[in-house]
């Protein structure tokens, strides 16, 4: 009976065409929607148009949200499940979104505690995505990144790899697959990759993927995401086999649709 609601209410949202407007802020923000062809192009704003219907937005600090801050966001967002059968984050309810860099509160001891180590400042955050949680986000980063995607950093698609990370219940670099063939195959290649990152940031070495893949595998998941979408030409030439992981689990080709224009 739930899903009978649920397919129905997005069957409405849907019956209402795409405003030109979004796809207009789509146009000038997202790169990428450019390689898209028509069919995919139909597809994203179906995606857009549900999950910005779904989804609770709150801005906060006294932020605005307009539909530039909302459209541009999921559509990053929905880029990522183009191809895939999933249903529009359903471990995603709430996003916080914040006009600028936000900073964790300065930790403390507890009375039953005992100091082992240096107490820790405030650490700016750009983006958080909480298991079973909200996907907190930081505007101008999104806004910076987005029309600069040729630095590889992308805040929307990096905290939304953590989600599609964390709907098989474990925030652990490995999304659902859909074969144990898949499993073997992004264990091997991934393992290899994220060792060899951890070898090379140890010892100072430079790295085509940003140092802070090598903090743990949920982190090396989300960062090579990152430039599997913004990057994709420069990713297949450095690391191939990891290249050809992610296309099989996303099921799309960035690289191939960047080159053929």
């Amino acid at each position: 009976m739930w899903h009978w609601f649920r397919d129905n209410r997005r069957k409405k949202i849907l019956a209402s065409p795409f405003p030109r407007e979004w796809e207009k802020l789509i146009q000038v923000n997202i790169q990428y929607y450019q390689y898209l062809n028509d069919d995919e192009k139909k597809r994203l704003q179906d995606l857009i148009q549900i999950f910005i219907a779904e989804k609770y937005w709150l801005g906060c600090n006294d932020l605005e949200l307009t539909d530039e801050i909302r459209v541009t966001i999921a559509a990053h967002a929905c880029l990522m499940i183009l191809a895939l059968p999933n249903d529009y984050y359903n471990n995603v309810k709430t996003l916080y979104v914040y006009p600028t860099t936000v900073f964790t509160p300065e930790s403390s001891v507890g009375f039953f505690e005992v100091r082992t180590a240096p107490l820790s400042g405030p650490m700016p955050i750009l983006g958080e995505a909480h298991h079973s949680g909200p996907v907190l986000l930081v505007w101008d980063a999104v806004k910076r990144e987005t029309r600069h995607p040729e630095y590889g950093h992308n805040v929307v698609y990096h905290e939304f790899a953590h989600k599609l990370d964390m709907l098989d219940g474990s925030p652990d670099g490995t999304p659902l697959l859909a074969t144990p063939e898949e499993y073997q195959r992004w264990i091997e290649v991934c393992s290899q990759e994220y060792l060899a990152l951890c070898d090379k940031v140890e010892h100072g070495k430079p790295t085509f993927f940003d140092s802070y893949a090598a903090t743990n595998e949920t982190e090396f998941f989300a960062v090579v995401t990152e430039c599997f979408f913004c990057k994709p030409e420069n990713m297949k030439h450095h690391h191939p086999e990891l290249y050809q992981v992610l296309k099989d689990f996303y099921r799309q080709d960035p690289a191939q649709k960047v080159s053929a224009h």
